[in-house]
Protein backbone atom coordinates (compact mmCIF):
# COMPACT_ATOMS: atom_id res chain seq x y z
CA UNK A 1 0.00 0.00 0.00
CA UNK A 2 1.15 3.91 -0.61
CA UNK A 3 -0.08 6.70 1.37
CA UNK A 4 0.97 10.29 2.01
CA UNK A 5 0.54 13.80 2.47
CA UNK A 6 0.64 15.92 -0.03
CA UNK A 7 0.68 20.22 -0.02
CA UNK A 8 -1.37 21.67 -2.76
CA UNK A 9 0.78 25.15 -2.40
CA UNK A 10 0.13 28.48 -4.60
CA UNK A 11 0.13 32.49 -4.50
CA UNK A 12 -3.99 33.38 -4.29
CA UNK A 13 -6.38 32.63 -7.29
CA UNK A 14 -4.02 30.29 -9.40
CA UNK A 15 -7.01 27.37 -8.87
CA UNK A 16 -5.47 25.44 -5.75
CA UNK A 17 -9.01 24.49 -4.28
CA UNK A 18 -10.27 23.76 -7.80
CA UNK A 19 -7.18 21.47 -8.40
CA UNK A 20 -8.09 19.84 -5.00
CA UNK A 21 -12.19 19.34 -5.89
CA UNK A 22 -10.73 18.07 -9.57
CA UNK A 23 -8.80 15.43 -7.83
CA UNK A 24 -11.43 14.23 -5.56
CA UNK A 25 -14.23 15.13 -8.27
CA UNK A 26 -16.06 16.43 -5.15
CA UNK A 27 -16.15 20.12 -4.08
CA UNK A 28 -14.63 19.66 -0.06
CA UNK A 29 -12.72 23.46 -1.01
CA UNK A 30 -15.32 26.20 -1.68
CA UNK A 31 -14.31 28.13 -4.99
CA UNK A 32 -14.38 31.98 -6.40
CA UNK A 33 -12.79 34.40 -8.92
CA UNK A 34 -11.61 36.06 -5.50
CA UNK A 35 -8.37 35.69 -4.47
CA UNK A 36 -7.61 34.39 -0.66
CA UNK A 37 -10.63 32.62 -0.76
CA UNK A 38 -9.04 29.88 1.00
CA UNK A 39 -8.64 30.67 4.77
CA UNK A 40 -7.82 27.23 6.46
CA UNK A 41 -5.62 24.44 5.67
CA UNK A 42 -7.63 22.02 4.30
CA UNK A 43 -7.48 17.97 3.86
CA UNK A 44 -8.92 16.60 1.31
CA UNK A 45 -8.60 12.33 1.18
CA UNK A 46 -7.89 10.50 -1.90
CA UNK A 47 -8.68 7.02 -2.16
CA UNK A 48 -8.17 4.24 -4.84
CA UNK A 49 -7.01 0.42 -4.96
CA UNK A 50 -4.20 0.29 -2.51
CA UNK A 51 -3.39 3.85 -2.29
CA UNK A 52 -4.31 7.11 0.05
CA UNK A 53 -3.31 10.23 -0.44
CA UNK A 54 -4.20 13.47 1.82
CA UNK A 55 -3.89 16.71 0.10
CA UNK A 56 -3.80 19.66 1.99
CA UNK A 57 -5.39 22.90 0.37
CA UNK A 58 -3.45 25.69 1.84
CA UNK A 59 -4.24 29.42 1.52
CA UNK A 60 -2.73 31.49 -1.14
CA UNK A 61 0.72 32.69 -0.07
CA UNK A 62 0.83 36.67 -0.37
CA UNK A 63 2.05 39.69 1.21
CA UNK A 64 0.37 40.27 4.62
CA UNK A 65 -1.36 43.65 5.06
CA UNK A 66 -2.78 42.28 8.37
CA UNK A 67 -2.77 39.52 11.26
CA UNK A 68 -5.07 37.54 8.99
CA UNK A 69 -2.83 37.56 6.49
CA UNK A 70 0.00 36.31 8.16
CA UNK A 71 -1.95 33.58 10.06
CA UNK A 72 -3.01 32.26 6.20
CA UNK A 73 0.81 32.63 5.25
CA UNK A 74 1.76 30.56 8.59
CA UNK A 75 -0.58 27.54 7.49
CA UNK A 76 0.68 27.13 4.14
CA UNK A 77 4.18 27.41 5.68
CA UNK A 78 4.02 24.89 8.32
CA UNK A 79 1.88 22.52 5.62
CA UNK A 80 4.93 23.04 3.28
CA UNK A 81 7.12 21.01 6.16
CA UNK A 82 4.58 18.19 6.86
CA UNK A 83 3.99 16.15 3.65
CA UNK A 84 5.62 13.43 1.81
CA UNK A 85 4.95 16.06 -1.47
CA UNK A 86 4.96 19.38 -2.36
CA UNK A 87 2.22 20.64 -5.22
CA UNK A 88 3.17 24.34 -6.59
CA UNK A 89 0.37 25.13 -8.73
CA UNK A 90 0.85 28.48 -10.86
CA UNK A 91 -1.36 30.12 -13.27
CA UNK A 92 0.27 29.64 -16.86
CA UNK A 93 -1.94 32.20 -18.32
CA UNK A 94 -0.12 35.14 -15.93
CA UNK A 95 3.80 35.90 -16.06
CA UNK A 96 6.23 35.49 -13.53
CA UNK A 97 5.61 38.62 -11.07
CA UNK A 98 7.20 39.91 -8.01
CA UNK A 99 4.56 37.85 -6.33
CA UNK A 100 5.76 34.46 -7.49
CA UNK A 101 9.28 35.79 -6.07
CA UNK A 102 7.85 36.52 -2.47
CA UNK A 103 6.89 33.06 -2.63
CA UNK A 104 9.69 30.97 -3.82
CA UNK A 105 11.23 33.45 -1.12
CA UNK A 106 9.30 32.54 1.76
CA UNK A 107 8.14 28.90 1.06
CA UNK A 108 10.64 26.29 1.79
CA UNK A 109 9.47 23.35 -0.84
CA UNK A 110 13.23 22.08 -1.60
CA UNK A 111 13.45 19.24 1.15
CA UNK A 112 10.75 16.73 -0.47
CA UNK A 113 9.60 15.57 -4.04
CA UNK A 114 8.22 19.18 -5.32
CA UNK A 115 5.41 19.03 -8.44
CA UNK A 116 4.88 22.34 -10.23
CA UNK A 117 1.63 22.20 -11.81
CA UNK A 118 1.21 24.84 -14.87
CA UNK A 119 -2.66 25.12 -14.46
CA UNK A 120 -4.74 27.60 -16.93
CA UNK A 121 -2.74 26.72 -19.43
CA UNK A 122 -6.40 27.05 -22.42
CA UNK A 123 -5.76 30.66 -21.20
CA UNK A 124 -2.24 31.04 -21.68
CA UNK A 125 0.31 31.44 -24.92
CA UNK A 126 2.92 28.71 -25.82
CA UNK A 127 5.60 31.12 -26.04
CA UNK A 128 5.17 32.57 -22.94
CA UNK A 129 4.13 29.42 -20.95
CA UNK A 130 7.60 28.59 -21.85
CA UNK A 131 9.01 31.70 -21.01
CA UNK A 132 7.65 31.16 -17.77
CA UNK A 133 8.76 27.40 -17.90
CA UNK A 134 12.11 28.48 -17.47
CA UNK A 135 12.34 30.83 -14.66
CA UNK A 136 11.12 28.32 -12.36
CA UNK A 137 13.63 25.92 -14.31
CA UNK A 138 16.28 28.01 -13.05
CA UNK A 139 14.74 28.51 -9.47
CA UNK A 140 13.23 24.88 -8.70
CA UNK A 141 16.18 22.45 -10.72
CA UNK A 142 14.74 19.45 -9.43
CA UNK A 143 11.18 19.56 -9.55
CA UNK A 144 8.54 17.84 -11.80
CA UNK A 145 6.30 19.76 -14.13
CA UNK A 146 2.71 19.02 -15.35
CA UNK A 147 0.13 21.26 -17.73
CA UNK A 148 -3.67 21.28 -16.30
CA UNK A 149 -6.73 22.63 -16.65
CA UNK A 150 -7.83 21.52 -13.38
CA UNK A 151 -11.49 23.11 -14.14
CA UNK A 152 -12.08 20.81 -16.60
CA UNK A 153 -9.95 17.68 -15.22
CA UNK A 154 -7.68 18.11 -18.42
CA UNK A 155 -4.40 15.99 -16.93
CA UNK A 156 -6.07 14.98 -13.81
CA UNK A 157 -5.17 11.25 -13.77
CA UNK A 158 -2.04 11.86 -15.02
CA UNK A 159 -1.13 13.91 -12.29
CA UNK A 160 -2.56 11.51 -9.63
CA UNK A 161 -0.29 8.52 -11.13
CA UNK A 162 3.28 11.19 -11.02
CA UNK A 163 1.70 11.91 -7.12
CA UNK A 164 1.67 8.27 -6.75
CA UNK A 165 4.82 7.13 -8.35
CA UNK A 166 6.87 9.70 -5.37
CA UNK A 167 4.40 8.12 -2.07
CA UNK A 168 6.28 5.90 0.11
CA UNK A 169 4.47 2.67 1.61
CA UNK A 170 2.66 3.14 4.18
CA UNK A 171 -0.89 2.31 5.68
CA UNK A 172 -3.91 3.69 5.08
CA UNK A 173 -4.64 7.37 7.46
CA UNK A 174 -8.13 7.70 7.06
CA UNK A 175 -11.50 5.67 6.53
CA UNK A 176 -11.77 4.87 2.58
CA UNK A 177 -15.42 6.73 2.47
CA UNK A 178 -14.09 9.98 4.09
CA UNK A 179 -13.23 12.50 1.77
CA UNK A 180 -12.32 15.50 4.47
CA UNK A 181 -11.15 16.16 7.70
CA UNK A 182 -13.29 19.04 8.88
CA UNK A 183 -16.61 19.11 9.98
CA UNK A 184 -20.13 19.52 9.08
CA UNK A 185 -19.93 23.09 11.18
CA UNK A 186 -17.17 24.01 9.41
CA UNK A 187 -18.54 23.30 6.04
CA UNK A 188 -21.44 25.34 6.96
CA UNK A 189 -19.43 28.18 7.19
CA UNK A 190 -17.80 28.12 4.51
CA UNK A 191 -20.89 27.81 2.29
CA UNK A 192 -22.10 30.82 3.27
CA UNK A 193 -18.78 32.40 3.10
CA UNK A 194 -18.70 31.25 -0.04
CA UNK A 195 -22.07 32.90 -1.03
CA UNK A 196 -21.03 36.50 0.38
CA UNK A 197 -17.93 36.16 -1.77
CA UNK A 198 -20.09 35.37 -4.54
CA UNK A 199 -22.61 37.92 -4.06
CA UNK A 200 -20.71 40.96 -2.81
CA UNK A 201 -18.39 43.72 -4.57
CA UNK A 202 -15.21 45.49 -3.97
CA UNK A 203 -13.91 45.08 -0.52
CA UNK A 204 -16.50 43.87 1.73
CA UNK A 205 -15.78 40.16 1.00
CA UNK A 206 -12.38 39.86 2.47
CA UNK A 207 -13.37 42.06 5.52
CA UNK A 208 -16.04 39.23 6.58
CA UNK A 209 -16.11 35.86 9.05
CA UNK A 210 -18.95 33.47 9.70
CA UNK A 211 -19.56 32.75 13.43
CA UNK A 212 -21.61 29.65 13.72
CA UNK A 213 -24.18 30.86 16.45
CA UNK A 214 -26.37 27.56 17.21
CA UNK A 215 -27.61 24.30 15.03
CA UNK A 216 -30.53 22.27 16.07
CA UNK A 217 -29.40 19.09 14.50
CA UNK A 218 -32.81 17.42 15.36
CA UNK A 219 -34.84 19.51 14.38
CA UNK A 220 -37.05 19.87 10.87
CA UNK A 221 -36.40 21.89 9.25
CA UNK A 222 -32.93 21.81 10.87
CA UNK A 223 -32.76 25.23 12.24
CA UNK A 224 -28.97 27.14 11.97
CA UNK A 225 -28.17 30.46 13.09
CA UNK A 226 -24.81 32.34 11.77
CA UNK A 227 -23.45 35.68 12.09
CA UNK A 228 -21.23 37.55 9.39
CA UNK A 229 -18.92 39.47 10.24
CA UNK A 230 -17.72 42.60 9.13
CA UNK A 231 -15.30 45.50 10.13
CA UNK A 232 -17.35 48.41 9.41
CA UNK A 233 -20.63 50.20 9.99
CA UNK A 234 -21.06 50.95 6.46
CA UNK A 235 -19.92 47.21 5.05
CA UNK A 236 -22.74 46.00 7.25
CA UNK A 237 -25.30 47.86 5.23
CA UNK A 238 -24.10 46.53 2.25
CA UNK A 239 -24.04 43.43 3.55
CA UNK A 240 -27.91 43.67 4.42
CA UNK A 241 -28.89 45.49 1.29
CA UNK A 242 -31.84 47.82 0.65
CA UNK A 243 -34.70 46.20 2.43
CA UNK A 244 -32.36 43.25 3.82
CA UNK A 245 -32.76 42.08 -0.15
CA UNK A 246 -28.89 41.20 -0.18
CA UNK A 247 -28.59 38.93 3.19
CA UNK A 248 -31.76 37.25 1.88
CA UNK A 249 -30.30 36.46 -1.31
CA UNK A 250 -26.82 35.19 0.58
CA UNK A 251 -29.16 33.30 2.88
CA UNK A 252 -30.96 31.63 -0.38
CA UNK A 253 -27.80 30.76 -1.83
CA UNK A 254 -26.52 29.29 1.31
CA UNK A 255 -29.52 27.40 2.27
CA UNK A 256 -29.74 25.02 -1.10
CA UNK A 257 -25.81 24.12 -0.99
CA UNK A 258 -26.16 23.25 2.94
CA UNK A 259 -29.40 21.38 1.86
CA UNK A 260 -27.54 19.51 -0.32
CA UNK A 261 -25.10 18.62 2.33
CA UNK A 262 -27.01 17.44 4.83
CA UNK A 263 -29.25 15.91 2.86
CA UNK A 264 -32.24 17.54 4.81
CA UNK A 265 -34.34 20.99 4.89
CA UNK A 266 -32.32 23.64 6.34
CA UNK A 267 -33.90 26.77 8.07
CA UNK A 268 -31.20 29.18 8.00
CA UNK A 269 -31.01 32.77 9.75
CA UNK A 270 -28.25 35.14 9.24
CA UNK A 271 -27.31 37.99 11.39
CA UNK A 272 -24.93 40.54 10.83
CA UNK A 273 -22.05 42.39 13.53
CA UNK A 274 -19.48 44.51 13.49
CA UNK A 275 -16.32 43.96 15.28
CA UNK A 276 -13.78 46.81 14.21
CA UNK A 277 -10.59 45.69 12.39
CA UNK A 278 -11.41 42.26 13.54
CA UNK A 279 -8.53 41.00 10.52
CA UNK A 280 -5.52 42.20 12.88
CA UNK A 281 -7.44 40.94 16.15
CA UNK A 282 -5.19 37.77 17.79
CA UNK A 283 -8.88 37.42 20.03
CA UNK A 284 -11.23 37.58 16.80
CA UNK A 285 -8.19 35.58 14.68
CA UNK A 286 -8.68 32.71 17.36
CA UNK A 287 -12.90 32.80 17.89
CA UNK A 288 -13.08 32.59 14.12
CA UNK A 289 -11.05 29.62 13.21
CA UNK A 290 -8.07 31.60 11.90
CA UNK A 291 -4.90 31.34 14.55
CA UNK A 292 -2.38 28.60 13.36
CA UNK A 293 -2.23 26.28 16.05
CA UNK A 294 1.14 25.04 16.42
Amino acid sequence: MKSGFVAILGRPNVGKSTLLNAILNHKVSIVTDKSQTTRNNIKGIYNAEGVQIIFLDTPGVHKPHQKLGQEMNNMAYSAAHEVDVAILVVDASLPFGSGDEYLLDHLDIHHQPLMIVFNKIDQARLDKVEKLKAIYREKCPDASFIDTVASERFNIDLLLKMIVERLPEGPFYYPQDVLTDKDEVFQIKEIIREKVLKTLREEVPHATAIYMDDIDWESNPMHIKATIVVEKDSQKGIVIGKNGQMIKLIGQRARKDIEALMHKHVYLELFVKVSEDWRNQEKELKVYGYKNEK
